[in-house]
């Protein structure tokens, strides 16, 4: 059995593969638009690889392709993908996840015996890395640059890799007898975007010690034999730690070149798809030898509850405070409960059968200390527990419009009309179909004249369609100079701008801000699109003055945008709070190019919360009058 995400990893390898070998660009392209597309199914690839038909009936899967996907489905592996394997080192893969680094420049450093990342640092550090052709000094900085970024990254994945798993696990165990409740906590509760481990929750139901401790042993044995686990770290009764295999797949996010580097050394060349990143995983290594992240489980008694899940779910700083509070009340607080304090006793006040003032719930718990419950979004010590007012921090279901997204016309995966039925399905008002503009050619970006035929095309599908509204927009590039992509005459055409930088993010503070707040500040532009062009755990992006955009957005009635993609989540949560306490309107966009990206909103709306954004101040929650009243405010 193989899932959509491990079809995609084989195909998206094989696709890195050929291209180091130097094969035909139009093989290496057709696996990896296969890729693409295997990943944005809906359905399951291992019930359609049952029928050949099926597999071919999907744009861009040939008869070949085809072969290949029901190879790996019925025998686990591709023939064709271990021969590959066996031409290319396995580090030149690693290398190709350097942000800058195309095939071409990686098959030169094969060429030169440069073979895994400690062989680049080693050319660079000796400077025989400058001996490459068309190698100069300002690629091999950029390379060094990003090479230390990755390292400083660390141990971390994506909030949006870990959170399924999570699912997976939560999903598991949840079926089992005995079991009440099951949550994930940590970090990922709290909507980081990046994750370290994952914890998960378990509160069993209140019985009898020796089915309870049966439910336990069953608990933990269901955990310790999750499909997908490649080591066992730890098996004991009330806790549990795994490391979990971290699928390959990043979706459109696949190697490609920082434009700068690739104009400096003229030997860099565009690979994958989409707005640019690196494919690889993050995580620390597993049996598997591939990435993995490590996930622990707490089993506890309902009793319980409340308390653990406030005491995993953090942060630790939050946590200091909250004992602190606790201590100042003549209290004590654990993961097993709040209870009264009583210093000349050193037996913890659970083993002594002391009953909690609270623990069950975690509103409990806040209520006893004379808080109101706070989301875990904002448990960061950022100021919360200064706060006595209800939160009502904007939800998923607030969400009414999608304002960011592309069809075939650019590098989207669905037609028009199949984007707006799935926004329909998703309770949707409104959806923007926002392709690329001229400059994103990577991304097959549109000339003035293909734009003007596709806002037709936007028109008809209106039209055509009832209980959604599709507006006819534009993602525009930014240029480095801060100017944007289509002349404003074919700008006034659309009925929304979304303005995004997606080269030159190297700039400095003062030029970033600059070309920033020129687009800002156009009179036909909606939305600043995820405004600082980072890459999480890939790279930084620009940064600038912020405080001078919030303020520039303000004046001109400007939204600006949390990019829900897990990879991007920009704006990030600090700005995202400086945004809301300066009265800035927010979107919150999935950027979508296929079905999948939409289950992205969740990571939008938890970096939102983060941020503590409220319904009112998100373009994305306004009926449709009031929304389509700003949109028109701006023509």
């Amino acid at each position: 059995m193989s899932s959509n995400q491990d079809v995609a990893a084989a195909l998206e390898e094989m696709a890195r593969l050929m291209e180091l070998l130097g094969e035909d660009s139009f093989r290496s392209g057709a696996h990896s638009r296969a890729a693409r597309a295997v990943e944005g199914l809906s359905d399951d690839i291992t019930a359609l690889a049952r029928d050949k038909s099926k597999l071919t009936a999907i744009e861009g899967i040939g008869p070949k392709l085809a072969d290949k996907i029901m190879e790996l489905c019925s025998t686990g592996a591709i023939k064709d993908l271990i021969d590959l394997r066996t031409k290319v080192p396995a580090g030149l893969l690693e290398i190709m996840q350097v942000p800058g680094l195309g095939s071409k420049t990686v098959r030169l450093m094969w060429q030169a015996g440069i073979t895994d990342i400690p062989g680049l640092k080693k050319a660079i550090d000796d400077g025989s890395l400058l001996n490459l052709p068309r190698m100069g000094a300002k690629a091999v900085a950029k390379i060094k640059e990003s090479l230390a970024f990755a390292a400083q990254a660390g141990q971390r994945t994506w909030l949006g890799k870990a959170a399924p798993i999570a699912d997976i696990f939560a999903a598991h165990l949840r079926q089992l007898p005995g079991v009440e409740r099951v949550e994930p906590a940590g970090s990922l509760r709290r909507g980081r975007d990046t994750i370290g481990d994952i914890d998960i929750l378990v509160a069993l139901k209140d019985q009898d010690t020796a089915t309870m401790a049966a439910h336990a042993a069953a608990v933990a044995k269901a955990f310790c034999t999750v499909p997908g686990i490649v080591q066992v770290i730890a098996q004991g009764e009330g806790k549990c730690s795994v490391r979990y295999s971290l699928a390959a797949g990043f979706g459109r996010w696949k190697p490609a070149p920082d434009p700068e580097v690739a104009a400096s050394t003229a030997v860099i060349e565009s690979s994958g798809s989409g707005s640019g990143g690196a494919s690889g995983g993050s995580g620390a290594s597993g049996g598997s030898g591939g990435p993995s992240i490590q996930v622990d489980l707490r089993i506890l008694p309902n009793a319980s509850f409340g308390s653990a899940l406030m005491y995993f779910t953090g942060s630790k700083e939050h946590n200091v405070h909250l004992r602190e509070r606790a201590l100042a009340m003549n209290y004590t607080l654990s993961e097993w409960g709040l209870f009264p304090l009583n210093k000349k006793i050193d037996i913890p006040p659970q083993q002594r059968g002391v009953k909690p003032i609270a623990s069950a719930t975690e509103e409990q718990v806040f209520a006893a200390l004379g808080f109101p419950w706070i989301p875990p979004e904002a448990r960061e010590d950022r100021g919360e527990l200064d706060e006595s007012a209800p939160w009502n921090l904007i939800e998923v279901a607030d969400i009414k419009s999608e304002l960011h997204a592309h069809t075939t016309a650019s590098d989207g995966n669905l037609t028009i009309l199949e984007l707006a039925e799935e926004a329909k399905k998703r309770g949707f008002h409104t959806i923007a179909v926002t392709d690329h503009s001229q400059s994103s050619s990577i991304a097959n970006g549109l000339k003035p004249d293909r734009l003007r035929r596709h806002i037709d095309a936007i028109r008809a599908a209106n039209d055509q369609i009832k209980g959604i509204t599709i507006l006819a927009g534009s993602e525009v590039d930014i240029l480095a100079d801060g100017s944007l992509d289509y002349k404003d005459e074919l700008l006034a055409l659309l009925d929304i701008v979304v303005a995004s930088p997606h080269a030159a993010l190297s700039q400095d503070p003062a030029t970033a801000t600059k070309r920033l707040l020129k687009a800002i500040t156009h009179p036909l532009v909606h939305i600043l699109g995820h405004p600082t062009g980072r890459l999480i755990l890939r790279r930084p992006g620009t940064s600038p003055d912020m405080a001078e955009l919030f303020a520039a957005a303000n004046e001109h009635n400007t939204a600006l945008e949390i990019n829900a993609h897990w990879m991007r989540l920009d704006l990030r949560d600090i700005h995202v709070r400086a945004a809301v306490q300066a009265g800035c309107t927010i979107a919150i966009n999935c950027d979508d190019h296929e079905r999948s990206d939409f289950d992205n909103l969740r990571y939008g709306v938890m970096t939102a919360r983060r941020g503590w954004l409220r319904a009112e101040q998100c373009v994305n929650t306004w009926a449709v009058k009031e929304l389509h009243a700003w949109l028109k405010a701006k023509r």
